[in-house]
């Protein structure tokens, strides 16, 4: 793979693909990379995240052959909620937009040339979002690799990366449907909340406290609302399914499922793995 080239500025020309550790990232730049594209990979940390993406991060760049850019604001999502004093939920990410899209934007308008390609791993599933995206970037040109066929699962990503020689992150293996901040999400819902509680205890209980310290500065807010009773009311992780006391369990009856993305799509899309599928 050709690493990326510099402008006669001395600023970097390519695709810039915003490299989160997660699957769908890793088939993007591969795609890309099928087709001769000049590749810059950037991740952003939110200090918060699994020590298993990390692995897979640096492993999965390996296999791409593209240069790892690895920066970050130095906060993690708390700080953040804490000097921005709002407590993200499934509404507004204050959290991603500043350890994830504000790093992203400064390194590549420091970095990058006004002809550079902004690469997501947004697949065909969340195409809606593509748009939004391209708004946000302009006037860099945005490519969501994923929403053009052959059309893949997550399930389908996992299992080409596997057949490229890597290990499937442990996160998926427990069932999570992201990646992201340690298997975690403020914009996630109850079903992967219960997962992380099953999964990771100690980690759900560090969720638990951190929540508490900032109702303690903020007042009455949550990252979850009980949406069983109209309106809506908030849902601390101390209430959540009895929260991280011992003996107490998440009695959804959904829980113990296999989520959704491990189900396959067509097997005409399953047969199209390797090169730029």
């Amino acid at each position: 793979m050709a690493q990326a080239k510099l402008s006669l500025s001395g600023a970097l020309s390519g695709v810039v693909v915003l490299y989160s550790g997660g699957i769908g990232s890793w088939a993007a730049a591969k795609r890309l990379a099928a087709q001769g594209e000049v590749l810059t990979l950037l991740f952003t940390d939110t200090m918060t995240e699994d020590e298993d993406t990390y692995r897979f991060l640096r492993e999965s760049a390996a296999n791409v052959g593209a240069e790892l850019i690895e920066i970050a604001d130095g906060r993690n999502i708390w700080e953040v909620f804490r000097d921005e004093r709002f407590l993200g939920n499934t509404r507004a990410d204050p959290c991603s937009r500043v350890l994830k899209r504000g790093v992203a934007r400064k390194w590549i308008s420091e970095h990058c040339s006004p002809s550079a390609v902004v690469a997501l791993g947004i697949d065909w599933t969340e195409i809606h979002r593509v748009e939004r995206a391209r708004k946000a970037w302009a006037p860099l040109e945005v490519v969501a690799p994923l929403c053009d066929p052959p059309y893949l699962s997550k399930a389908n990503l996992i299992e080409w990366s596997n057949r490229e020689g890597l290990a499937t992150q442990r996160l998926y293996r427990m069932g999570m449907s992201h990646a992201n901040c340690g298997g975690g999400c403020a914009k996630a819902g109850h079903g992967h909340s219960a997962r992380l509680l099953a999964q990771f205890p100690e980690r759900f209980g560090e969720w638990e406290r951190k929540e508490e310290e900032l109702r303690g500065q903020l007042g009455d807010v949550a990252i979850l609302r009980d949406r069983t009773g109209a309106p809506p009311t908030l849902c601390p992780f101390t209430s959540f399914g009895g929260g991280s006391k011992p003996g107490k369990k998440w009695t959804c009856s959904r829980s113990g499922a296999a989520p959704a993305w491990l189900e396959p799509v067509a097997p005409r899309a399953c047969r199209a793995f390797g090169g730029a599928g």
